[in-house]
Protein backbone atom coordinates (compact mmCIF):
# COMPACT_ATOMS: atom_id res chain seq x y z
CA UNK A 1 0.00 0.00 0.00
CA UNK A 2 1.39 3.47 -0.61
CA UNK A 3 0.37 6.45 0.81
CA UNK A 4 -2.30 9.39 -0.79
CA UNK A 5 0.96 11.99 -1.67
CA UNK A 6 2.93 9.38 -3.00
CA UNK A 7 -0.08 8.42 -5.54
CA UNK A 8 -0.39 12.04 -6.45
CA UNK A 9 2.95 12.60 -7.28
CA UNK A 10 3.09 9.51 -9.33
CA UNK A 11 -0.62 11.02 -10.58
CA UNK A 12 1.44 14.37 -11.65
CA UNK A 13 4.56 12.90 -13.22
CA UNK A 14 2.76 10.85 -15.46
CA UNK A 15 0.29 14.04 -16.71
CA UNK A 16 4.04 15.95 -17.10
CA UNK A 17 5.26 12.79 -19.23
CA UNK A 18 2.09 12.42 -21.17
CA UNK A 19 1.67 16.02 -21.67
CA UNK A 20 5.45 16.67 -22.86
CA UNK A 21 4.58 13.56 -25.26
CA UNK A 22 1.67 15.31 -26.81
CA UNK A 23 3.67 18.38 -27.02
CA UNK A 24 6.19 17.15 -29.03
CA UNK A 25 3.95 15.43 -31.12
CA UNK A 26 1.95 17.91 -32.19
CA UNK A 27 5.44 20.07 -32.45
CA UNK A 28 7.02 17.39 -35.28
CA UNK A 29 3.27 17.33 -36.57
CA UNK A 30 2.93 21.25 -36.89
CA UNK A 31 6.52 22.47 -36.67
CA UNK A 32 4.81 25.23 -34.40
CA UNK A 33 6.10 25.20 -30.74
CA UNK A 34 3.27 27.37 -29.79
CA UNK A 35 0.45 26.07 -30.99
CA UNK A 36 2.36 22.65 -29.30
CA UNK A 37 2.48 24.57 -26.35
CA UNK A 38 -0.95 25.17 -26.69
CA UNK A 39 -2.29 21.80 -27.45
CA UNK A 40 -0.43 20.20 -24.68
CA UNK A 41 -1.60 22.54 -22.36
CA UNK A 42 -5.26 21.97 -22.95
CA UNK A 43 -4.76 18.38 -23.27
CA UNK A 44 -3.06 18.53 -19.65
CA UNK A 45 -6.70 19.98 -18.75
CA UNK A 46 -9.35 18.33 -20.16
CA UNK A 47 -7.92 14.97 -19.68
CA UNK A 48 -7.51 15.98 -16.06
CA UNK A 49 -11.27 16.87 -15.63
CA UNK A 50 -12.05 14.13 -17.61
CA UNK A 51 -9.76 11.65 -15.26
CA UNK A 52 -11.93 12.80 -12.35
CA UNK A 53 -15.42 12.60 -13.92
CA UNK A 54 -14.61 9.31 -15.10
CA UNK A 55 -13.48 8.40 -11.76
CA UNK A 56 -16.16 9.45 -9.58
CA UNK A 57 -18.75 7.66 -12.17
CA UNK A 58 -17.04 4.55 -11.33
CA UNK A 59 -17.56 5.75 -7.64
CA UNK A 60 -20.86 4.47 -8.25
CA UNK A 61 -20.58 1.67 -10.02
CA UNK A 62 -20.38 -1.07 -7.58
CA UNK A 63 -19.89 -3.91 -10.24
CA UNK A 64 -16.52 -5.84 -9.22
CA UNK A 65 -16.01 -4.66 -6.17
CA UNK A 66 -15.26 -6.95 -2.96
CA UNK A 67 -17.09 -5.43 0.38
CA UNK A 68 -15.07 -6.28 3.36
CA UNK A 69 -16.44 -8.63 5.73
CA UNK A 70 -16.54 -7.95 9.51
CA UNK A 71 -15.86 -10.81 11.84
CA UNK A 72 -17.10 -10.69 15.40
CA UNK A 73 -14.59 -11.11 17.99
Amino acid sequence: METHLRSVVKGMSWRLVATMVTTIVVYIYSGELAAAAIVGSIDAVAKIGLYWGHERIWQGIHWGRIIPTVSSP
